[in-house]
């Protein structure tokens, strides 16, 4: 599949990172309607400021964003607003970026990509690197809650080209992985990893 004219393409198990003015925004989209993207934002001039979904859950007693609220850095302050969301609504704000450790437990022997690992090079990509690897907000991402608070590793409930369009509240460094997962079924029943896409506009 050509890469759509506009977009830049997040490279199947792999990350990407870009510079977001202030009062610009992002555009990312779920290119194939079954890709968790996990998202990142960092102050631009200051990177131990970041995007919190800790902070975020307590801002607005969410689990679940939506359109009209920001997402808030570990200072309590808005980072990035949603200004819209053609998805279903189901993003993920609990699940921490996989690592090697997590695919070690899963029982894969040797190395496997990761976001942990993705948000790391593409930071190094912009000469940047992160005082640590904060929780991300894990776009398309279908982890259903129950009551009692069991969680579960579901598909996707996306089409493709859904896309959320998020506004930068401060200047900002936005990082982006194509979940690499191919263990669990949270990209799609067939556990297959494929691009996604972002636009700054």
């Amino acid at each position: 599949m050509s890469t759509p004219v506009g977009l830049i393409e997040i490279p199947a198990r792999r990350g990407r990172a870009a510079k977001l003015p202030r009062g610009r925004s992002v555009r990312v989209v779920n290119t194939h309607g079954h890709q968790v993207v996990d998202t990142w934002a960092f102050n631009a001039d200051d990177l131990h400021e970041c995007m919190s979904m800790e902070a975020t859950r307590a801002t607005w007693s969410k689990l679940c964003l939506e359109v009209g609220d920001a997402y808030v850095s570990n200072h309590r302050r808005a980072m990035l607003t949603v200004l819209e969301d053609t998805s279903p609504g189901r993003h993920d704000t609990l699940m921490a970026a996989c690592d090697r450790h997590r695919y070690h437990l899963l029982g894969h022997e040797g190395y496997h990509d990761n976001c942990t690992d993705n948000l790391a090079a593409a930071l190094a990509e912009l000469g940047l690197a992160a005082p640590k690897t904060p929780s991300p907000l894990n776009l398309f991402m279908n982890i259903p809650w129950t009551l009692s608070g069991a969680l579960r590793f579901q598909p996707p409930l996306c089409k493709p080209g859904d896309h959320l369009l998020l506004r930068a509240e401060m200047d900002l460094i936005v990082a982006f992985s194509a979940c690499p997962q191919d263990l669990l079924p949270i990209n799609g029943e067939m556990m297959r990893t494929v691009e996604a896409h972002f636009e700054i506009e």
